[in-house]
Order: C-alpha cells, then sequence, then structure tokens
C-alpha cells in the first residue's frame, strides 16, 4: 500500500513565496508510484489548510508555483496516534491521514525547530534534521561557535540582541568601525534566503542596516567581508552521511542577495561542479561532513563555504537544514551531477526519515509504572 506523503508549503516565514516554488518542484518529483501526495498549506498566519486537488500556476519571479485555496478550518493531532498525522477540517468533518511529512518550507517557524517539535509530538516521520538540528542550523551566532569549539574555521563576527542597540547604539556602531571594519555583512541570525541581509561600505550605513535586521530577529550578527568564491555542498543521510561534488556560486550582484537568488533571473551563476584542485577539494568534503555531524544533523542539509581568493583559506560560512527545492536551487543539482536524480533524492530522503523514526521508536519514553 502506497503512503501518503504531505507536503507542507508557505509558512510564517519571510521565505514563504520560495516555499511555494519549492514544493511545486517536490510535488511533481516525487514517485506517485511509490507515495501518494497531498499537499499542505501553511498561510502567513500560520494556520494549516489541505488542498483538495493539486494545480500549478506561472509567477513572473517565481516560474512555476502551487496554488491554493484556503477553505475549511482544519485541526491536527499534536500526540502520538499509531504514527500518523491527521488533519480534520472541523467545518465539514472531512479528514486526511499523513503517513510521511516532506516540509518544503523555509525560514521561521519552518526550519527553527519549531515545525520539527510539533512533528516530533506527533510521533510522525518527516524530512530534514529533527529539533535539534533545526534549531542549532538556523541560528547562525549557535551555530558558529559549536563550529569554532569543533575546530571549524569560520568568519570573523560580532553578535548584538535588540537591547543591547536600543540602549548602547553608539557604542557598537563604534566597535563595528574598530573591530570589523568595512566593508561587512549586517544580518538577522535566525533567516534564510538572504532575507534582511545588508552589505555595508561605511558608518553612515550601519544604523539603517541593523534596523533592517532586527526586524526578522531579536539577534543580529555584524561579520567581516571576504573577497571570496562561494563554494556549496549537499550532504544526504542519517548515520552515516554522504557529501556531494562542489557546486559554486557567481553572484552577479553585490552579494548573493534574495533578489539574485530568486528576483533577478540573471542574478548569479551556478557552476557545477566547482573547479576545485583535489587536494582542496576533499579537504573541503570533510570539513561539510565534519560540520554536518557537529551541528547535529540528519536527513539533509548543505553546507556553505567561502574561500579566501587571496589567501586560499576557506571557511564554513553557514548551514541551510531545509535547503531550497526550487528549479534552480544548488541542492538537488549537486546530487543530480553527482548521479543521484531528484525523484531518486526525494524518494532517499522519504526513506531516510521512516529510518529515523523506527530507530527513535525504539527508545524508552515513559518509565513502566508497574
Amino acid at each position: 500500500m502506497k503512503k501518503n506523503v504531505g507536503v507542507l508549503f508557505g509558512g510564517r516565514s519571510g521565505e514563504h513565496e520560495v516555499s511555494i516554488c519549492s514544493a511545486a518542484s517536490v510535488i511533481l518529483n516525487i514517485d506517485r508510484d511509490k507515495y501518494d501526495v497531498t499537499a499542505i498549506f501553511i498561510d502567513k498566519d500560520g494556520r494549516w489548510y489541505v488542498q483538495n486537488e493539486i494545480n500549478y500556476v506561472d509567477d513572473k519571479d517565481f516560474g512555476r508555483i502551487l496554488s491554493y485555496k484556503k477553505d475549511g478550518k482544519w485541526h491536527l493531532n499534536h500526540y502520538e496516534n499509531n504514527g500518523k498525522l491527521v488533519l480534520e477540517d472541523v467545518l465539514s468533518g472531512n479528514q486526511k491521514v499523513i503517513d510521511i511529512v516532506f516540509p518544503a518550507v523555509h525560514g521561521t517557524f519552518c526550519e527553527d525547530g519549531t515545525l520539527q517539535g510539533l512533528l516530533e509530538l506527533a510521533m510522525v516521520p518527516y524530512v530534514g534534521p529533527d529539533v535539534i538540528g533545526s534549531s542549532v542550523g538556523m541560528d547562525k551566532d549557535v551555530a558558529k561557535r559549536l563550529l569554532r569549539d569543533g575546530n571549524i574555521p569560520i568568519v570573523p563576527w560580532k553578535v548584538y540582541n535588540a537591547i543591547e542597540w536600543e540602549t548602547e547604539k553608539d557604542l557598537i556602531i563604534d566597535e563595528i568601525t574598530n573591530i570589523i571594519d568595512f566593508p561587512c555583512f549586517i544580518k538577522p541570525s535566525s533567516a534564510g534566503s538572504s532575507v534582511g541581509i545588508s552589505k555595508i561600505s561605511d558608518v553612515e550605513s550601519i544604523s539603517a542596516a541593523m534596523e533592517e535586521a532586527f526586524r526578522w530577529d531579536f539577534k543580529v550578527l555584524v561579520e567581516k567581508n571576504i573577497d571570496a568564491r562561494e563554494i556549496e555542498f549537499a550532504v544526504l543521510g542519517n548515520n552515516k552521511p554522504v557529501v556531494s561534488i562542489p557546486g559554486e556560486i557567481r553572484p552577479k550582484h553585490s552579494f548573493y542577495s534574495y533578489e539574485a537568488k530568486y528576483l533577478d533571473k540573471d542574478g548569479a551563476e551556478l557552476i557545477v561542479p566547482a573547479v576545485l584542485d583535489e587536494e582542496l577539494k576533499n579537504e573541503m568534503s570533510a570539513t561539510a561532513l565534519k560540520a554536518y555531524k557537529i551541528l547535529c544533523c540528519s536527513g539533509m542539509a548543505r553546507i556553505d563555504f567561502f574561500l579566501d581568493k587571496n589567501s586560499g583559506q576557506f571557511y564554513v560560512n553557514e548551514i541551510n537544514t531545509l535547503p531550497g527545492f526550487t528549479s534552480v536551487s544548488m541542492y538537488p543539482k549537486l546530487w543530480s551531477q553527482t548521479g543521484l536524480s531528484y525523484v531518486e533524492l526525494l524518494d532517499r530522503l522519504l526513506e531516510l526519515a521512516i529510518e529515523r523514526q523506527i530507530r527513535k521508536k525504539s527508545l524508552v519514553c515513559l518509565k513502566s509504572s508497574e
């Protein structure tokens, strides 16, 4: 009997629109001989809507995306129910039973551990890292600290919270000017797709960039700019993860911004495989695998590097635990060029979700009262 895969899309996130595009690609490529598919839309207020049918529409920015309807008032179980996620429309009484969840969602409330926590409570298998891997990967500051302690090279950074910015603004501006120097990047600690990020080159730009970043998070990072190539590796697996060949992104904007990624069709050039010296490629690949393990990942992640054009030193920039799955996204492209097709990749991700859930069910959760 075929399992029903619930593909989540949308979400309470600045990456809402990207998700709708990712989900369209995922649903188009899931093997229908093995799985049934149900599309589940999450609106910007966090409400869930089961879609009675799957339809695609053309979008001027994102190409083919999913259409959606906000019909019904859907509730779902947050407790174990035979390993199923059951959604019920309390207005009509209709139910939809999901065997595996594929979160084709990105950003806050989607890949930061909150969604994963809900699915853990329901004991439902789901694609991607679990709660700890998701939350650590989403918080760039925490991830950097763990990587640093694991002797992984990272770019120097400073972190500030919203209260510090409100009460010590002049001190922070001086610190950025004198310690980090220009140009530098100012970014929310927990956001993806380059949302809220600014690259600044003078002291006059600091305040506006900090205010923009604080729109998206209560914690903001300031990072030194490096004249670097941007190299990415895809990682796949639970206990025995494997690494893809490397890819390179060459932005045609001042950096790989949200606009360059999604809105400007010529915003960046994606080169797969990246041209690297064999020894350097192997060293970066091993570091990607080490970073994946240090950050408690499972299922999948994309590890992004900076490779300094002058010194040749590489740095881990960040990890993406639910990377994009659009037609132009690097994660499926890397695996395709490594020898794993899009359809095979999705199949493997669903297998890994089930595998992890079986292992978790072998653990003792409650002490016997007898």
